[in-house]
């Protein structure tokens, strides 16, 4: 589900980026000049040892705790160090198992499980559930203390341990992350003293695997990696016009047709419909047991998955299964990336009776699958002209007394509530099931700016933000002349400033947000994982941590030592932020251009040629005054440095190009 009609006034605004705002230098980092994809992984080496940075220095958490003390000294893990646990407690063994298969497989140790009364001298890792709860922590929070005698951690619930877990394996050196045995590292945890909490109840990635399948082991990574960065909720978008995903026993063809689709390339939107007898192959679905498969991985990190089935828009890949949900019954395909908006009907019909047994159908077999409170239906860009003309359309709305078509949307969300509630479910929708009235108990997730969020609010619906301007993981991330094509522009900056909760509304009717990734230009789970990632950092620092703790200078100076953790795990993560930002703009008698340069990240040096060649730190630096292109200059090229070694991408533009990116002199 691309948001067809999101501005771009985005990507106008994305080159100018507050240098009060952004103080952080860069230190070195691998970069790739022009490859679509930067940040291949080196092989992993062990580099680490005893630190001689102060304490505070070497603890880098993301998302940043509520508070932290550092202390001196370490805690040296060894072949010996055991997990001490309540033995009695089924939490705790499983919690202790899974820390112990996280840390196993990169130190090479075995860490026994045991009871803390059977260990001489009191030394090892604690994890113990309060006997008094402790009410500043709550159900996700937890208190870490580590010394070289011991580490423990403390929490209410078994979710406040799994995340004091994580925080406790950011204490340890980069190449924990790395799914291989790394030798030659000072397995150390530095002491200190930390009390945590989050700021948001839901703190959520969304991945669509309707425009492109994404098999389970990437899935799973994919919770991995939300998991890590305390982040509760993977949202999947199951189904869309460009296919179903989700195995419905009682509705065959949902999978055996509306998975697959005709093999296509080229730019969303702009690919050739299918031809006639041509025969689709490519996409895929998720059978029961996978997702049920998937749910439990999920849940053994308190991952909750929001499944959605988008309706009554997007539905095509369900209508080319079953035609007469259809307002025109028809012979309908999958959508391969063609542009069909309004031209063919992907609205199921909300007029036909037909249509609601079906969504009984799909929904009583996802709520078997799922054990959380919500299920998604979408209720995004529906387009009503076929309802205008269909007779079962109309005579439904003059039956329940519905002047528009905004009102029968309004009826068929509210009937899709109905049935969820039988279900013992909770509906979830985008905020265009504001239009024509709210379903009575409806959350609204927020994804045309903060708007429908603030109005939902207001009227006592409990909400989720995720605008586009902040939360859209798909957008482009640095300059299009070096980026994987998508549209407008999200900067790693504009999720850093995002606060969920806007002036004037009550706290407590934001439940949190999340990041959503649609995937119409992310083919693959590498390039998913470079339009997540470091924008995902950010966004976990928002939901979690506490507004007055976030300080951009120093989320800048912690990332880049998670890029580290990235590297090892061999996660394919964007640079992005590094890269120059050219800014093109009209002289004072706007006859001639003057480029400004900056970078996301002040600090950064700048290095620019007009002669053709490529730059680097030997030529001419940018030093803060508008260039002029010199007199019959063709090309324009520039990149970035930081301590004398290359952090961002060369770019290159025509000068023709940069005169095209000016407004109309007036």
């Amino acid at each position: 589900m691309i948001k067809v009609y999101v501005s771009f006034f985005l990507f106008l605004l994305a080159g100018s980026i507050s240098e009060s705002f952004a103080q952080a230098a860069l230190q070195q980092t691998e970069t790739t000049t022009h490859g679509p994809l930067a940040g291949a992984s080196p092989e992993v080496a062990g580099t680490s040892g005893p630190a001689a940075d102060p304490p505070e220095k070497r603890i880098n958490l993301i998302p940043v705790p509520v508070n932290m003390e550092a202390g001196e000294g370490v805690f040296k893990l060894d072949s010996v160090t055991p997990i001490l646990i309540d033995p009695n407690n089924a939490n705790l063994k499983d919690l202790a198992a899974l820390f112990s298969e996280m840390i196993a497989l990169p130190t090479g140790y075995s860490f026994p499980v045991s009871a803390p009364g059977k260990v001489e001298g009191g030394k090892g890792i604690y994890l113990a559930l309060n006997d008094v709860r402790d009410q500043l922590i709550g159900e996700e929070g937890y208190r870490l203390e580590a010394s070289p005698a011991k580490v423990s951690i403390h929490a209410n619930e078994a979710a406040g341990l799994f995340y004091g877990m994580q925080t406790l394996m950011q204490l340890l050196p980069a190449e924990i992350a790395a799914r291989r045995h790394v030798k030659g590292v000072h397995w150390e945890i530095p002491s200190v003293l930390i009390t945590d909490f989050p700021r948001f109840e839901w703190r959520g990635l969304m991945l669509d695997v309707s425009r492109h399948f994404f098999p389970v082991p990437f899935v799973k990574k994919y919770i991995d990696q939300l998991a890590k960065y305390k982040m509760n909720v993977f949202h999947w978008h199951l189904t869309d016009d460009q296919g179903w995903r989700i195995e419905i026993k009682s509705l065959p063809k949902l999978t055996s047709v509306g998975a697959w689709r005709v093999p296509r390339t080229g730019l969303w939107w702009e690919r050739d419909r299918p031809a006639p007898g041509e025969l689709p192959s490519y996409g895929g679905y998720y059978s029961q047991e996978e997702i049920k498969e998937v749910v439990r991985y999920a849940e053994k990190r308190f991952v909750t998955v929001l499944p959605e089935i988008d309706v009554p828009g997007h539905s095509l890949a369900a209508i080319a299964a079953y035609p007469e949900l259809a307002c025109v019954e028809d012979t309908y395909y999958v959508n391969p990336g063609s542009r069909y908006y309004a031209e063919i009907d992907n609205s199921l019909c909300a007029g036909n009776e037909q249509v609601y047994q079906f969504l009984d159908k799909v929904l009583t077999e996802v709520a078997q699958l799922f054990p959380g409170k919500y299920i998604h239906i979408g209720g995004d860009e529906a387009y009503k002209g076929f309802w205008r003309k269909c007779p079962k359309c109309q005579r439904k709305m003059q039956a329940e007394g519905l002047s528009n078509v905004n009102q029968l949307q309004s009826y068929f969300i509210k009937r899709a509530e109905k049935i969820l509630h039988a279900k013992g479910k909770r509906l979830i929708g985008w905020d265009e099931i504001l239009e024509g009235g709210l379903a009575p108990e409806a959350t609204v997730m927020s994804w045309r700016g903060m708007e429908g969020g603030i109005k939902a609010a207001k009227m006592g619906h409990h909400v989720i933000m995720t605008p586009n301007s902040h939360c859209y993981l798909d957008l482009y991330q640095g300059d299009p002349a070096a980026e994987p094509p998508t549209y407008s522009m999200l900067r790693l900056t504009d999720s850093y400033i995002f606060n969920p909760v806007p002036d004037g509304v009550n706290p407590e009717m934001i439940l949190g947000g999340q990041g959503n990734l649609w995937t119409e230009s992310v083919p693959n789970g590498r390039h998913a994982e470079y339009m997540t990632w470091p924008r995902g950092l950010a966004l976990a620092e928002v939901f979690w941590s506490q507004q007055e703790r976030r300080n951009w200078a120093d989320f800048i100076r912690r990332m880049e030592v998670h890029f580290n953790r990235f590297d090892a795990a061999e996660i394919n993560y964007s640079r992005s932020a590094y890269d120059p930002i050219v800014t093109p703009k009209w002289g004072p008698d706007k006859k001639e251009m003057l480029i400004t340069l900056s970078t996301e990240i002040p600090g950064t040096d700048i290095f620019y040629t007009f002669d053709g060649t490529w730059p680097d730190k030997f030529l001419d630096q940018y030093m803060g005054e508008p260039l002029s292109p010199p007199k019959d200059a063709d090309t324009f090229r520039v990149t970035t440095y930081k301590d004398g070694k290359k952090v961002g991408k060369t770019i290159s533009f025509k000068i023709p190009e940069l005169y095209g990116k000016l407004p109309a002199p007036m």
